[in-house]
């Protein structure tokens, strides 16, 4: 798995690099923003679910959640499923309003 900046995940987005993003927030957790066109799976729904991502298997995957660790653990479990090109967003949400969008807020 790879771990990327708020602001590398950025570039990324805007070269137009085929992702798909994963917020694995909680629904309350939402409120404070989201990224564009990620596809909301809680945490501890991502097992329950995982016949459905398999259609992403073979796409760059970026995980998302409020500080970089529950994407973490997500990260790790897709790429024991046999998921290989993970990104973790680093510092998760909180860096995302920090570095690239003030209109979301920390939490």
């Amino acid at each position: 798995m790879k771990s990327m900046t708020a602001v590398e995940v950025q570039k990324l987005l805007q070269a137009n690099v085929d992702t798909v993003k994963i917020d694995v927030r909680e629904d309350i957790e939402l409120t404070h923003g989201v990224i564009e066109g990620a596809i909301h799976i809680p945490m501890q729904q991502i097992p329950e679910k995982i016949t459905e991502l398999e259609q992403y298997k073979s796409s760059t995957i970026v995980i998302i959640c409020r500080s970089g660790m529950r994407s973490h653990q997500v990260g790790s479990f897709l790429e024991q499923e046999g998921f290989s090109d993970i990104i973790n967003l680093e510092g998760g949400m909180n860096s995302w309003a920090a570095d690239v969008d003030a209109n979301m807020s920390v939490y």
